[in-house]
């Protein structure tokens, strides 16, 4: 494909927003300094994007994904990457942009990155260079947007982003266990651009080119004093949910039901919600890429590794995604406690396979490249070339897959074990892995039938990952996942599966903690099911309630959203650390905290030696001895188990 076609057709992808005469897209990474910038004939950037993380020039890390679009419509873009929060030359190193700054915290929420769900801090930042952890602000959206406010003023400021976009509501904050403004509001920025935010951040740079105000865009959150002349739903107000009430509290759990059932960007109005005198006003999503635009956006022209600026520094997220193809985006699921969909969209788009395949042959001439590509998937893997057969987003109220796979919906493999196979044909290719998530409820429909067989025999490294997170009803429920007879059911064909192709696979499975609805005794009948399978948890998650997420609702309301109905949930740290222990429980130095857990639960029973416990009682303390040890076969037993064996006279 041609990059930079200069037909003005509404069929070509983005032909509006492209700028005439504009600049050519170029194969060196985005300019990072002045002399990059002189290199290509600039003497001004239109657009400088400021990132929390590391400038890595490949399509799996934001910042690089929205500068090589708005390169290609035509405009000047520069990277300023991790600057220094406490020096503002660090972001004038590039000069004053024409147009607006693009502000974002990187492609993970910079709280995250920096401590625990234990609140305790973390050692490194895999996408800094070397994984040096402190080179990113906590509150990132806000610090960076105060930084370059002060190194040029009035220059318009763009927040985008993960981290901005789950918090362009009125949001609870874990860290601080408050109900807090908009993002919008105390980064004092002039707008947000949610989700994947091409479309939205073409019209804002092309407004901005024109002279033209930023209302009433798609996909973008903005502050007003009135909602004159706009179509709109009114949110409880941001003093109303705020409140530490239990009316607060309902009054939050009906502001998040509204958010999940405007987000079809066809039918939806915009969200109103007051801000003491202020009107924050988000307007419905922006429609998602079709294919051919999704096509575009991974041929332009990325170097698919870090800047030059770099050197031979380690950057561990790059590391991981390197030899990685994403096939789609969004994803239906609708797990409670995932901010996928809030960000991506429900509506999946998948690229066509010839522009997988020429990607992937593109990865073959890489110097870097082995043979194995690490990861053919996106969101969801097995979702690639599926959706709603109507074409609709997302049915108010309703889900595509809980608590069962809509009738509507086209869950066919077909086009996904094609990929799949082909692949594998690519000169130059010796392994193609799926990495991804799995929904396994997809897997076993008849429409999915031979996609177990082809991921066993083919796709796997050794180790398949899923997630089935919990195995108890009530906690499945709340997390809106598939009954644990699925899994195992998944599980045994793919055991099968690989069985038969001789490949001695191993199945790693991923467990969530502390997630609202989960009480101890969940968490113990969780840990005697990993003990009955005998699974040793590698990587188990304390839940985090993600902004915008029905979970987090549930977590600061202790209500469902959906239902109305009260949820249990784990709110001290002594709680959250009981649930993590008996994930954990075979581990020594979680045995104390095991033993606290079991007891809470009123399951003592399960403390002793022997095959039935979970965990060993206290040092010191009566030990509860197996069965068949407390009871010995003969009277004299026991005493003759000390007694030194008797020597046998040897014959001359």
């Amino acid at each position: 494909m041609n990059t930079h076609h200069n037909d003005n057709s509404p069929l070509f992808p983005f032909a509006p927003w492209r700028v005439p005469g504009g600049t050519e897209p170029s194969p060196q990474p985005l300019p990072m300094s002045r002399a990059e910038m002189k290199a290509r004939g600039w003497d001004a950037c239109d657009i400088i994007i400021v990132t929390g993380d590391a400038y890595v020039d490949h399509p799996s890390f934001g910042a690089a994904l929205i500068g090589r679009f708005l390169e290609w419509l035509g405009y000047r873009v520069g990277v300023i990457a991790q600057p220094d929060v406490h020096d503002v030359e660090s972001v004038r190193v590039l000069g004053r942009p024409t147009l607006c700054w693009g502000v974002t915290a990187g492609n993970l929420d910079s709280q995250l990155l920096h401590y625990t769900v234990m609140r305790k801090v973390r050692r490194d930042d895999p996408y800094a260079p070397n994984g040096v952890a402190g080179k990113r602000p906590v509150n990132a959206s806000i610090v960076y947007t105060s930084l370059v406010r002060q190194a040029y003023k009035g220059v318009p400021v763009i927040l985008g982003g993960v981290e901005a976009s789950l918090r362009r509501f009125a949001y609870y904050d874990y860290w601080t266990d408050k109900v807090r403004r908009s993002l919008l509001l105390d980064a004092k920025a002039d707008l947000i651009v949610f989700g994947m935010a091409e479309r939205a951040m073409a019209e804002v740079a092309q407004r901005l080119r024109e002279g033209r105000d930023l209302r009433d865009i798609p996909g973008t959150a903005e502050v007003r004093p009135t909602l004159e002349g706009l179509d709109f739903v009114e949110l409880p107000a941001f003093e109303e949910i705020a409140a530490p009430t239990q009316e607060g509290k309902f009054a939050f759990a009906r502001m998040a039901r509204a958010i999940h059932e405007h987000t079809d960007p066809t039918t939806s109005s915009a969200l109103a919600q007051r801000h003491d005198e202020r009107w924050l006003v988000v307007h419905p999503p922006a429609r998602p890429l079709e294919p051919r635009e999704l096509n575009l956006l991974y041929e332009l022209p990325f170097t698919h590794h870090p800047h030059p600026a770099y050197g031979k520094a380690r950057i561990p997220a790059y590391a991981m995604i390197k030899d990685s193809i994403t096939t789609h985006r969004g994803c239906y699921s609708g797990c409670s406690f995932c901010a996928i969909g809030a960000h991506q969209g429900t509506a999946i788009t998948s690229r066509s396979e010839q522009s997988i395949l020429n990607e992937i042959r593109r990865l073959t001439r890489d110097t870097d490249f082995h043979g194995t590509v690490s990861d053919l998937g996106g969101p969801t893997a097995n979702m690639y070339g599926t959706g709603c057969s109507r074409g609709r987003y997302r049915c108010k109220g309703k889900s595509c897959l809980y608590p069962k796979p809509c009738k509507q919906l086209n869950a066919s493999h077909g086009p996904v074990v094609q990929l799949l196979r082909a692949a594998r044909k690519v000169e130059g290719v010796k392994h193609v892995f799926v990495s991804s998530g799995i929904r396994f409820d997809l897997a076993l429909l008849d429409t999915a039938h031979g996609y177990i067989n082809e991921l066993a025999r083919h796709h796997v490294s050794g180790r398949l990952k899923l997630a089935p997170e919990h195995v108890a009803p009530p906690v499945l429920k709340a997390m809106r996942k598939p009954e644990v007879e699925l899994y195992r059911e998944f599980v045994d064909r793919f055991q099968t599966c690989a069985k038969r192709a001789g490949k001695p696979h191993q199945v790693v499975e991923y467990f969530i903690s502390g997630h609202p609805g989960c009480t101890l005794t969940d968490m113990v009948q969780l840990a005697e099911y990993l003990h009955r399978e005998q699974i040793t948890p590698e990587q188990v998650q304390d839940y985090y309630p993600t902004p915008l997420t029905l979970a987090a609702a549930m977590y600061y309301t202790g209500i469902d959203p959906l239902t109305e109905k009260p949820v249990h949930v784990a709110r001290t740290d002594r709680e959250k650390a009981e649930q993590r222990a008996l994930l954990l429980y075979k581990k020594p130095e979680f045995h104390q905290k095991a033993r606290e857990a079991l007891r809470a639960a009123g399951r003592d029973d399960l403390i002793g030696i022997g095959p039935k416990y979970l965990v060993p009682p206290e040092p010191g303390s009566a030990v509860r001895m197996p069965e068949r040890m407390a009871k010995p076969a003969h009277p004299r037993a026991s005493r003759d188990r000390q007694r030194p064996p008797a020597r046998r006279r040897r014959r001359s």
